[in-house]
């Protein structure tokens, strides 16, 4: 089966993951702030912190943001549940923006027509889709005028590039920009997931939250100045002759366990080294599909003139099922027949029916909506071939071929 995309790993990779294995902290050691300098140095960043996934960074990020009950956070309809929930999670009320039918991003038309109906607008998180940056300039110039804050979900898009060449997750557009590191994204860790920031305040924020909400080793005793506001905690416990006690750690507020491991994190900063290489050679997939469904009958391929720019995490066409008077589903079952794996990416979450009961109506968001009816996320990984790719093009073809005639 040729899948719709997966990981790479070299000797290089397995390597470092044994020499952890063999020598180092299994976790909380010296590999995690290894690989969260190396990311801030690639991305343009102050300040990386590594989690144990996309989901938990996105759930971080929301609670360092201030995210909760009274907030309303923008984000679009066509995304993973997670974007969504993360807002949730922290006990806010997510509201979604139809796409753009070109770019298959956030609409900014529509964000910008929510902003200046007087409707109450607390956060914007704008994805990343398919690995094509928004255009995040147009979207801070909203957001600041607004005064709302702004967190990029940039899952799908590692590496990739906003208009003025700059890396995504550079922060220079937004508070925070969360990455995954699921096995089928540009560079992985097994599971985990990353958030970079330039804001000092919101980076040690999300150090705190990362793990249990505690401060702990050389801090500037940031509970004593609260021990006047009542028997907060014992200055004896704190303290010997003006010094820290080794052993003294702080719960200032409610955190998670959402660390990551060493040997994790050994494989992310292998697989980082390897980005540039990546990429490239996901734009040479890209451009070669391109290239052979130019003028194919029923197809239309999406964010066509932008790969320079973006990741490339998915290649995504259009089919006209009405016009093959067939569906979706049986489609890509001919193609798994065929050893080809496809995917749709994805249910909008509105239509959930998790989503659907909270008040979100499908008629809402048509661009979505005919996107969805239509999407087909084909191969592209780095182990892909030409040859594989002009098999997978040849079998798509034929069965379009054979429902139109």
């Amino acid at each position: 089966m040729i899948p719709y995309g997966s990981h790479f790993l070299d000797d290089d990779d397995i390597d470092a993951v044994v020499e952890v294995l063999r020598n180092g902290w299994l976790t909380q050691g010296p590999k995690v702030a290894e690989f969260e300098k190396l990311v801030a140095s690639y991305t343009g960043a102050n300040y990386a912190v590594a989690v144990s996934s996309g989901t938990a960074g996105l759930h971080l990020a929301c609670l360092a943001a201030g995210v909760n009950e009274d907030s309303r956070v923008y984000t679009s309809a066509n995304t993973f549940v997670a974007t969504a929930n993360a807002v949730l999670y922290a006990g806010g009320q997510p509201q979604f923006c139809d796409i753009d039918p070109d770019t298959l991003n956030m609409s900014i038309d529509c964000l910008e027509q929510k902003f200046a109906s007087g409707e109450q607008i607390n956060g914007v998180i704008p994805v990343h889709f398919a690995g094509l940056p928004c255009d995040m300039a147009r979207i801070k110039s909203i957001a600041d005028q607004y005064a709302t804050f702004v967190i990029e979900d940039a899952a799908h898009a590692f590496g990739a590039t906003y208009l003025d060449g700059s890396r995504v997750g550079n922060c220079k557009y937004s508070d925070m920009t969360v990455f995954s590191l699921h096995p089928v994204k540009g560079v992985t860790s097994g599971e985990g997931g990353l958030i970079t920031t330039n804001d000092e305040a919101l980076y040690r924020h999300l150090l705190s939250l990362r793990s249990h909400g505690i401060c702990k080793g050389n801090f500037d005793f940031p509970g004593i100045s609260k021990a006047g506001q009542g028997d907060l905690i014992n200055l004896d416990d704190a303290l010997v002759d003006g010094e820290l006690n080794p052993w003294y750690y702080e719960m200032q507020e409610l955190g998670f366990n959402y660390r990551i491991t060493d040997f994790q994190c050994a494989l992310a900063t292998s697989q980082v080294k390897k980005a540039e290489k990546f990429l490239a050679r996901r734009r040479e997939l890209a451009d070669l599909y391109d290239k052979l469904l130019q003028g194919a009958q029923a197809i239309t391929v999406k964010q066509l003139g932008t790969r320079q720019q973006s990741s490339l995490h998915l290649y995504v066409i259009e089919i006209d099922f009405e016009a093959l008077k067939m569906s979706k589903g049986a489609f890509m079952r001919e193609l798994a027949s065929k050893e080809i794996g496809t995917q749709v990416h994805y249910i909008p979450v509105p239509f959930q029916p998790y989503y659907a009961d909270k008040g979100f109506h499908r008629e809402d968001f048509p661009a979505a909506k005919h996107y969805y009816d239509r999407a087909l996320s084909i191969p592209i990984y780095f182990g892909l071939s030409d040859e594989q790719v002009e098999f997978v093009v040849n079998e798509i073809s034929s069965v379009v071929k054979a429902h139109l005639s």
